[in-house]
């Protein structure tokens, strides 16, 4: 019998399998790879990206990650909010002014600058009410972010807008993979929290690419992971917890003391057969949005519009935000390397336009429009890759909020973990797994305590001794 048992190899499986390095495990993974929506690959000093691309800085679970695998990283350099807009490219001052700058019909600017005025009022009221409170714990904090305006969708909060001031509110807040019409207006709001307080979040990047952390975790237990093993239901027996799988074709089974269940909420709802109803349902009501990404390794020999920046807004493109992959050699190096690295990421309504496309059409759909932004950019291509993610992120809806105590409350042998439980994407994956990792490492020391006292012999004196 297994100490425990993780099912799924993504971030949260990973970082909870590393947390659980000490002790008897396995890691059933479905997939030909591990990661999950981590995926980069490595083209000499640069790197192509397909998924999670930024992460937290100095005190997070994401840096203890880091630090105890000795993943390096750096913080992002260049600007992370820029904007490509009706003919106009803005890489520079503050994002508020964005709305005098950008040309759009005069119905459009004072639209816009109405709804950013509300938006602006309510980032001050969503940064008091999310802000870390002496003593609380991070479940209380999480619980109170899902509440923050969780009854009504960001589009229901704007109200209806001209074409141009909803497109260029549409890039920060679909980052979820959800459209403002499915999404919480906290949710919305809190996005704009977040690019207006660079630095407040999300701000690291990993040398090499993200997925040199995966690798750097997952060598070190290449045993303990089984690949194509696509798991059918997790039981509770009194003791333990059986996993049957599916594995080349052969039905098999493991038992463990308990269990890490790190996949997605649908995955996760559909296996875990005799969890609490009230906890099976929840899960079934986390909403997933899909999006699609491709990576573009390019050739140039001189500079290039965008290299001062890291992240380009590209309202009502094919795409809602071109990432600049090559900004790590960019603020490191004193001349210009040739080359480079993009990334494009289209989520929620622009995923289901691409999703039935084939490759090649999704690249050369991509790359007109980043042609037509940075005129050129079609010759410097080198190589380009796509990659479709159909349950791409889970995002805050109306009423997400009522979920989370059901959620996160505490199992005898089934532990959750995932980016679903939280609002900070690659941070919550990690943190949920650490939480869930700490729980089946105290259960497990407590259960092999009591079985060596019990197994103590009794040395009292008899009484035909006395």
């Amino acid at each position: 019998m297994k100490d425990v048992v993780i099912v799924g190899g993504g971030l949260a499986g990973l970082s909870a399998a590393w947390r659980l390095r000490h002790w008897d495990t396995v890691v059933l993974e479905s997939g030909s790879r591990v990661g999950g929506r981590i995926r980069s690959e490595k083209r000499g000093q640069y790197f192509l990206n397909w998924g999670g691309h930024v992460f937290a800085g100095a005190g997070t679970s994401t840096d203890a990650l880091l630090s105890e695998t000795g993943t390096a990283s750096t913080k992002v350099p260049g600007s992370l909010s820029g904007l490509a807009m009706n003919g106009k490219v803005l890489l520079d001052g503050p994002v508020q002014t964005y709305p005098f700058r950008v040309p759009m019909p005069m119905s459009s600017r004072v639209a816009l600058l109405k709804a950013g005025a509300k938006v602006g009022f309510d980032v001050l009221r969503y940064a008091r009410a999310v802000r870390v409170r002496p003593g609380e714990s991070p479940q209380v904090r999480q619980q109170r972010i899902y509440e923050f305006e969780n009854d009504r969708s960001f589009a229901d909060y704007t109200g209806v807008l001209p074409e141009d001031a909803d497109a260029l509110f549409r890039p920060t807040v679909t980052r979820s993979a959800g459209d403002p019409e499915e999404l919480s207006a906290g949710a919305g709001i809190g996005y704009f929290s977040l690019v207006w307080n660079i630095g407040a979040g999300l701000d690291r990047s990993i040398l090499g690419g993200p997925s040199t952390l995966i690798e750097n975790i997952a060598a070190s237990m290449r045993d303990r992971i089984e690949m194509g093993a696509a798991v059918n239901e997790v039981v509770h027996k009194k003791n333990s917890v059986v996993v049957r799988y599916t594995q080349d074709g052969v039905d098999r089974e493991v038992e463990a003391r308990y269990a890490v269940l790190a996949t997605p909420a649908t995955v996760s709802h559909k296996v875990a057969v005799d969890v609490p109803a009230d906890l099976r349902d929840a899960l079934g009501k986390i909403q997933y949005g899909p999006y699609v990404s491709a990576a573009f390794l390019t050739n140039e020999t001189g500079p290039q519009p965008y290299d001062g920046a890291y992240g380009i807004a590209t309202p009502k493109r094919s795409f809602n935000v071109a990432l600049n992959m090559g900004n790590i050699v960019r603020g490191s190096e004193r001349t210009r390397q040739p080359g480079g690295s993009l990334m494009t990421f289209s989520p929620a309504s622009l995923a289901r336009k691409l999703l039935d496309r084939t490759d090649d059409e999704i690249v050369d759909t991509y790359v007109g429009d980043l042609d037509d932004i940075f005129p050129g950019f079609a010759g410097n291509v080198e190589e380009a890759h796509v990659q479709r993610w159909h349950t791409g992120a889970p995002y805050c809806f109306p009423g997400r909020g009522k979920l989370q105590s059901t959620l996160t409350r505490p199992s005898d042998r089934v532990f959750l973990a995932g980016d679903y439980l939280g609002t900070l994407y690659t941070e919550t994956a990690i943190s949920s797994a650490f939480t869930a990792a700490q729980e089946a490492a105290s259960r497990l020391a407590r259960d092999y305590q009591t079985r060596s006292l019990v197994s103590v012999p009794d040395l009292k004196p008899s009484a035909a001794a006395i």
